[in-house]
C-alpha cells in the first residue's frame, strides 16, 4: 500500500532534495506528487511499499535531528559574532513594514475592544 512518508509544503528545496538523495542512497522506492497549478494538491513523497516505512521513517528522523543542530550552530555562531538578525534590523531595512505591521495591531486591538469599552460607558 502506498503511505506518505514526507510533506513538501513549505520546505525549503535543499532539505527536498536532500530527502530523496538519502532515500536513493539506501534504495527505498518512493514517487513525489506536486501541488499542482492551482497549489491545492498535496506536495509529498510517497513510499510505494509500506514495508520501508519504519526504516526511512528512521533515516528522515536522524537527517532531521542533524539539520536542526547545525542550523542552531550556525545561529549561535552568528549570535556569538554579533552578526544575527534582530526585530531591530528588520525595522531599520524595511521602516515601512513595520509602521504597517503596527497599524494593522492597532486596528486588530481597536476592533477586539471597542465593544467592550463602548459597554463600560
Amino acid at each position: 500500500m502506498r503511505v506518505r512518508l514526507f510533506s513538501l509544503r513549505h520546505v525549503p528545496q535543499d532539505e527536498a532534495d536532500d530527502i530523496r538523495r538519502l532515500l536513493a542512497e539506501h534504495d527505498i522506492d518512493f514517487y513525489e506528487t506536486h501541488a499542482g497549478g492551482w497549489g491545492i494538491s498535496v506536495p509529498a513523497i510517497w513510499l510505494y511499499d509500506d514495508a520501508h516505512q519504519p526504516r526511512a521513517e528512521a533515516l528522515i528522523q536522524q537527517y532531521q535531528r542533524q539539520r536542526t543542530r547545525q542550523a542552531k550552530e550556525a545561529y549561535a555562531a552568528l549570535r556569538k559574532a554579533g552578526q544575527h538578525r534582530t526585530w531591530r534590523d528588520n525595522c531599520r531595512q524595511h521602516p515601512w513594514q513595520a509602521v504597517l505591521l503596527l497599524l494593522m495591531i492597532g486596528f486588530v486591538l481597536y476592533v477586539s475592544l471597542s465593544p467592550f469599552i463602548y459597554f463600560l460607558q
